[in-house]
């Protein structure tokens, strides 16, 4: 048997206005090279300046990995050549100088367990420009290039393709929580290469290391990991070695072909940029952006599970989107009941904002106006099933629950001597009935579904019940 062992390198562009080092907009186009300055092309002369709002938003992400963050911000040049890349180097960080974030952990929860996940070091960059390819030509849009780039870069800790998936998914939450990325995987705003190894179980040395690159999906790295995991299975059950290569992953025919073999590392030929001065990252900065980072998804599961009794699987689906979770923190602070809550959005809601392809912030439904709907069925005004009649026409018209509730007449009968009545006329009506029911017939349900046909379905079920068996004791 053989132990899996997986690194992440995640790349995610930082959602500021303008670029990491030059002025030019920070913007999603499919117009190319139209957001681009002297800087982002490298022509003579040009100086770059660092972006602030890009320091502090890679600085949140850092501190919400719980990295320890260095004193001084400094930046190298990465040397390599590439027509993406046209000053024939980036600005990076390195982790001999040190990155805006390194030695912190992320806590993930995969099947019921919990895992810490650890962080070597995540650094702030300047993302490459675009390639575009046509058969025997290619394009470059410049949009791309010099947008603030985090790369986020795991230990080899992760030991299946589902802990890689949820080390991602609590990864994207991270950011979109901290509101630092768009995270989109559709707009390339996230990408990830994937390093995948085997050993034998009771080995104390890593397998050799096979990378694949840029994996545009979250359901791709799933793919490409149990594709690479089956071929260096198959492999070494042969005999043979695992060769340390670049590979990518082929959506086709679900296999990883080799790119080229990487026996050393790369010389990169780092160096200190010389036209970026290390900058200080005073007390007061760090502390700043350490306070303005939300409860993220992870504590908030673990606190609805303890504090509110909910299941996991609806903690998590409310936590994905941290508007739905802050909705849901909103109403019960307004006096609603977990459990109830839970239910109805993760149901009703999530439903709603699926088929209209909206968030739940721009819907009419306010968390004040569900709790107070909710307090309908509490109350018996309404049933359960009336109460999904009011959501619908409250998210189709726009208008308040109470106020549906009264336009359609839908109050039930909560009045005891009014259900009496109405019970009474039914067993008048169906008196031949009487005598089956005195003989042990199961004619009990047949009377209440007239007593909920006179009242158009507005009579309280419990109630009526209750009232129709005192009079047909009393007549029998």
């Amino acid at each position: 048997m053989y132990k899996v062992v997986i690194g992440l390198e995640i790349h995610c562009e930082l959602n500021t206005k303008s670029k990491n080092f030059s002025g030019a907009k920070n913007e999603y186009s499919s117009f190319p090279n139209t957001n681009v300055q002297t800087v982002d092309l490298g022509l003579p002369g040009i100086l770059p300046v660092v972006n602030k709002e890009a320091v502090r938003k890679a600085l949140k992400v850092a501190l919400a990995l719980n990295c320890e963050v260095p004193k001084y911000l400094r930046f190298a040049r990465k040397n390599y050549f590439y027509p993406d890349l046209p000053k024939g180097y980036q600005i990076t960080q390195h982790q001999n100088i040190d990155p805006i974030g390194k030695n912190g952990y992320l806590m993930i929860n995969v099947n019921g367990q919990d895992k810490k996940v650890l962080i070597h070091d995540t650094h702030l960059e300047e993302d490459t420009a675009s390639l575009d390819h046509y058969g025997d030509f290619s394009l470059i849009d410049y949009n791309r290039c010099g947008v603030p780039l985090l790369e986020t870069v795991t230990e080899p800790c992760l030991n299946s393709a589902d802990e890689a998936i949820a080390f991602l998914e609590a990864l994207r939450n991270l950011f979109l929580y901290t509101d630092t990325s768009e995270a989109r995987s559709d707009r390339g705003q996230i990408r990830c290469d994937v390093n995948v190894s085997l050993m034998d179980e009771n080995a104390t040395e890593l397998g050799t290391k096979v990378e694949m690159k840029n994996i545009n999906s979250f359901n791709n790295v799933r793919l490409a990991i149990e594709c690479e995991v089956k071929r260096q299975t198959e492999l070494l059950e042969k005999g043979e070695k695992i060769v340390q290569e670049t590979r990518r992953f082929s959506e086709e025919d679900m296999k990883t072909y080799s790119m080229r073999e990487k026996v050393d590392a790369i010389d990169y030929k780092y160096y200190t940029e010389p036209n970026i001065p290390p900058i200080e990252l005073d007390e007061y900065f760090v502390e700043e952006t350490k306070n303005s980072i939300p409860e993220l998804s992870f504590s908030r599961v673990n606190r609805y599970i303890n504090d509110y009794n909910i299941t996991r699987r609806d903690a998590n689906i409310i936590v994905k989107d941290i508007k739905t979770a802050n909705y849901y923190e909103k109403a019960i602070s307004l006096g609603g009941n977990p459990k109830s809550l839970s239910n109805w959005i993760v149901t009703n809601i999530n439903s709603y904002l699926n088929e209209q392809n909206l968030t739940i912030d721009k819907i009419y439904l306010t968390p004040n106006r569900l709790v107070s709907l909710l307090e309908q069925i509490d109350k018996g005004t309404i049933s359960t099933k009336q109460a999904k009649e009011v959501f619908s026409k409250c998210l189709e018209e726009d208008k308040d629950p109470k106020e549906i509730i009264n336009d359609l007449g839908l109050s039930q009968i909560t009045n005891e001597e009014e259900l009496r009545t109405i019970a009474k006329e039914v067993l008048e009506e169906h008196s031949n009935l009487i005598e089956d029911y005195k003989n042990g017939k199961n004619v009990f349900g047949f009377f209440v579904g007239q007593i909920m046909k006179k009242t158009g379905g507005r009579a309280n079920p419990v109630l009526a019940n209750k009232v129709l068996k005192k009079e047909l004791d009393e007549l029998c």
